[in-house]
């Protein structure tokens, strides 16, 4: 089993029609994702790469029975995007569009919890299940089906560890990047309690950065909660203070958010921490051996 998507997976795609969304929705289609549908206003009736396109989410949903929902949209439409798709009943709404700004996340992301559904992003590059879905920019072919449950802040090191699991002969289970940004929906814990239920994750590899607390808080989560074994990353570990450091949530401020203090508080919840995301599959492999 993996967590959030799988074989069943019904997939739209808000702006389809775009350079982005088509260019994504091709490769998620290669992937053998069900891309059911898409929407882009003013072009329902029409279809892009054999995939039907719909004027509203709505339309789509009531056509297609779509239960996820993928959005390439610019930033300022975005908050609206989600909250279509969070009403018209999608379940798991996915927002890889960068540069939304904060309250608009935060308005959109509490609209999305009262219709109980999900939502990961923004500024995110989605999620993989290895060989049932993906459902994002994630590049597929560096995946591989098996037991390690991967969950992540940055994209691109979502992508490394991910190469040198594979290189090892460590599959994954899922991969999910949450996006980097102050707000963003799924984070470190909720994720943290998906994996550590999914009866086809052995362990958990978790990728975090600078800025915020959400390390500290999964820290606190993993002591009390988490059996399966956990090994950590922690991007910006030569950051200076108060300079912002690729995502909007990489920021030291006021003396919180330091990679040696998320160190520290992953070592105290008996995480290892990886000085490099090389040393990751060793250091996996002697958790699973023990």
């Amino acid at each position: 089993m993996s967590i959030l998507i799988n074989e069943s997976t019904r997939l739209i795609v808000q702006g389809i029609t775009g350079r982005d969304g088509s260019f994504h929705t091709k490769k998620m289609l290669e992937y053998g994702t069900k891309v059911v549908g898409g929407t882009t206003p003013g072009k329902g009736g029409t279809d892009t790469l054999g995939v039907p396109v719909f004027n509203t989410v709505a339309d789509a949903v009531k056509a297609t029975q779509a239960n996820t929902s993928i959005i390439f949209v610019p930033a300022r439409f975005a908050a609206d995007a989600i909250m279509e798709a969070a009403d018209a009943g999608i379940a798991l709404i996915i927002c890889i569009s960068e540069g939304v700004p904060t309250l608009d996340v935060v308005k959109a992301h509490r609209f999305v919890q009262m219709k109980g559904a999900m939502l990961i992003g923004p500024n995110c590059p989605g999620l993989m299940s290895p060989e049932k879905s993906l459902v994002g920019i994630l590049p597929g072919q560096i995946f591989k089906k098996g037991n390690i449950g991967v969950i992540s802040r940055s994209g691109t090191l979502t992508y490394e560890v991910v190469y040198h699991l594979t290189a090892n002969g460590m599959g994954q289970s899922s991969a999910i990047g949450m996006g980097g940004d102050p707000v963003v929906g799924l984070y470190f814990r909720e994720l943290l309690e998906m994996l550590q239920n999914d009866p086809d994750t052995d362990a958990i590899v978790m990728i975090g950065e600078i800025g915020g607390n959400a390390e500290e808080q999964a820290a606190e989560y993993i002591k009390k909660h988490v059996t399966k074994p956990v090994v950590g990353f922690i991007a910006g570990q030569s950051a200076p203070p108060g300079k912002q450091m690729g995502h909007a949530g990489a920021i030291i401020s006021s003396g919180s958010g330091t990679a040696a203090e998320k160190i520290a508080a992953l070592e105290a919840a008996g995480v290892q921490v990886a000085k490099e995301p090389s040393e990751i599959p060793n250091i996996l492999k002697e958790k699973l051996t023990k």
